[in-house]
């Protein structure tokens, strides 16, 4: 606890709505960097974005539980504070930091109507029953709240930003921006979720991102994009010991599927050791 006031005092930290609607009250130029924790290179580079394009930044920390699917999944979500803390407080020019608890977010108790397209269950959204429904549902409880200008999230979670982009933009007078996927030195996304594997589980996970990176270079020439991915899926999952969801080739305009190498991603899901990792290149 006295660690916790001692970067209160420094870094302007918002525990509760009361505070938060006075703090942020005399300001209209807010950036927001949402965020679960385990704050990594990925999440600053979000923050050191928000911070050049708008006066004040503001950094929440939540685990949102309404946006698990598995119970199991949600308990083991890396979570510390105290280590997210002390990251953040060394950029400089962060305004406020604000990790509500439970009640705070769901003060208005009033059941979420938001409901997913038939069109948008694809990818995640086919596999996460309900996941993006808790997403939206907590990003517009954000948005009410803080009341920003521009939100800033990662490409990692590409269809999360699309759909968070595509209702919060036609809901509120606010920008969503798409920032690059950061990548450490082996071409490994960044996510919260590296931190659940040994240093030999992540070097396997590093190999496996490669592999992924390497295809799409390799579907320049390749006609059927799609087909093409299909016949590999399982040579892949056999000589990774892995289990891919999906592997696709969409469109990055309305991430329908696509067989042209132009305007479309190759996304992907799979899981090594029990734990779910997506990428998109």
């Amino acid at each position: 606890m006295f660690y916790l006031l001692n970067i209160l005092i420094q870094m302007k930290i918002i525990l509760n709505n009361s505070i938060l609607r006075k703090t942020l009250g005399p300001f209209n130029d807010i950036g927001f960097v949402p965020t679960m924790g385990g704050i990594h290179e990925g999440h600053i580079s979000l923050i050191e974005k928000s911070i050049k394009s708008n006066k004040k930044t503001l950094v929440s920390i939540f685990v949102n539980p309404k946006q698990f699917n598995d119970i199991k999944d949600f308990k083991s979500y890396p979570s510390n504070i105290k280590n997210d803390l002390t990251i953040l407080k060394k950029i400089k020019k962060l305004d406020f930091i604000y990790i509500p608890k439970f009640k705070d977010i769901y003060e208005d108790k009033k059941k979420s109507q938001i409901k997913i397209k038939r069109k948008d269950k694809i990818l995640c959204a086919k596999y996460r029953i309900g996941h993006f429904e808790g997403v939206l549902d907590v990003m517009n409880r954000l948005t009410t709240l803080i009341k920003p200008k521009k939100i800033f999230m990662g490409k990692k979670d590409f269809q999360q930003l699309y759909l968070v982009k595509n209702f919060i933009e036609k809901k509120f007078n606010i920008k969503v921006i798409g920032c690059k996927t950061v990548r450490n030195k082996n071409k490994l996304a960044l996510s919260s979720r590296n931190l659940l594997f040994n240093k030999q589980e992540l070097n396997e996970v590093e190999k496996i991102s490669k592999t992924f990176l390497n295809l799409r270079n390799k579907t320049k020439s390749i006609n059927n994009i799609n087909r093409f991915l299909q016949k590999l899926k399982k040579d892949l999952e056999r000589f990774f010991n892995i289990k891919i969801e999906y592997l696709e080739n969409r469109n990055i305009k309305n991430l329908t599927i696509s067989n042209k190498y132009l305007k479309s991603k190759i996304f992907v899901s799979y899981y090594y050791k029990g734990i779910r990792l997506i990428d998109n290149f």
